[in-house]
């Protein structure tokens, strides 16, 4: 098993959701400054050469401010910005195969939607899942219903990995879904489509406090 689960708040990223005024670097770079400690660069529709001089400019911000980087999907970018580890999801590279590529220290992060995919990811070598969605949200509308509450805790309580709670986080649901025995939470909009990136992160901490 690679590098511990150090953080609670996983901010992913989608430029799309910017509020005027911010870039992507400065949004992440105030949600850092309201206390984000891990971030997945996601933007699906770049091209690798695009991609590489983000990922590099996000690299050395998350470093400045002790957080991690996970880059979506992309192994190979991963390892060229030195990034902390990788998220995969349904159509990726299998974590095993992914773990012989990166080695034991990167971090690997699993997109999930069930029980059966957590363990499977488990079994694969994963360090964490993603699990959703659990509250309605038009980012995740493709994956169905949302499963709410019930679904996570069982998702949670069943699982030998950190599960990281996705879809719908405001930070009035927070303290429910960590007493449903998620490690964290994953989100995008609550803190990229704020007019105030930096309080909103701070905000979900003050809950998770």
């Amino acid at each position: 098993m690679s590098n511990l689960i150090d953080f609670s708040l996983y901010l992913i990223t989608d430029r799309t959701q910017l509020t005027a005024g911010y870039s992507l670097f400065s949004a992440v770079e105030a949600a850092l400054q309201g206390g984000v400690k891990a971030v997945q660069l996601r933007e699906k529709d770049l091209p690798a050469a695009e991609l590489l001089p983000l990922a590099r400019q996000l690299r050395d911000l998350t470093r400045s401010y002790a957080a991690r980087l996970l880059i979506n999907d992309r192994i190979d970018l991963a390892l060229a910005v030195q990034a902390d580890g990788v998220h995969l999801g349904g159509h990726s590279l299998p974590a095993d195969v992914a773990r012989r590529l990166v080695g034991p220290e990167l971090l690997i992060g699993i997109s999930t939607h069930s029980c059966a995919e957590i363990s499977r990811a488990a079994a694969q070598g994963a360090d964490f899942v993603t699990f959703g969605p659990v509250y309605a949200t038009p980012s995740k509308a493709a994956f169905g219903a949302p499963q709410g509450l019930q679904a996570l805790a069982k998702a949670c309580h069943g699982s030998t990995l950190p599960v990281f709670a996705l879809g719908g986080m405001t930070p009035e649901r927070t303290t429910e879904v960590m007493r449903s025995g998620a490690a964290g939470i994953a989100l995008i909009s609550a803190i990229l489509a704020s007019p105030d990136p930096r309080s909103a992160a701070s905000a979900f901490n003050q809950q998770e406090g």
